[in-house]
């Protein structure tokens, strides 16, 4: 079992620059391939990032590609999510979530596990 807990979230400028984090329970953190989703009021879920196991590869939705970049650290079972640029459309609830597929087939799979997300917004 693994549970993820999201920080980082607050209100930030158009413009601006924010780091989301998510912490992994358990020892099994570099068995997953881990990323990140948002949600913003009224609309679906939608994928943002992803990061390979060992950080080999990393994987964006077009919409934040160039502004956005996510890293982790194994040893400390964390991922992050670097957002630079920030607009008012990137304002939603940033969700952390995990599976063992590779980067590449990450949103086609189903998530084993998510976190409660961090909401993000953006003021213009």
């Amino acid at each position: 079992q693994v549970q993820l807990v999201e920080s980082g979230g607050g209100l930030v400028q158009a413009g601006g620059s924010l780091r989301l984090s998510c912490a992994a329970s358990g020892r099994t953190f570099s068995s997953y391939t881990m990323g990140w989703f948002r949600q913003a009021p009224g609309k679906e879920r939608e994928f943002v990032a992803a990061i390979s196991r060992f950080a080999g590869s990393t994987y964006f939705a077009d919409s934040v590609k160039g502004r956005f970049t996510i890293s982790r650290d194994n040893a400390k079972n964390t991922v992050s999510l670097q957002m630079n640029s920030l607009k008012p459309e990137d304002t939603a609830v940033y969700y952390c979530a995990a599976n063992t597929r590779a980067v590449s087939l990450f949103v086609s799979y189903p998530m084993d596990y998510w976190g409660k997300g961090t909401l993000v917004t953006v003021s213009s």
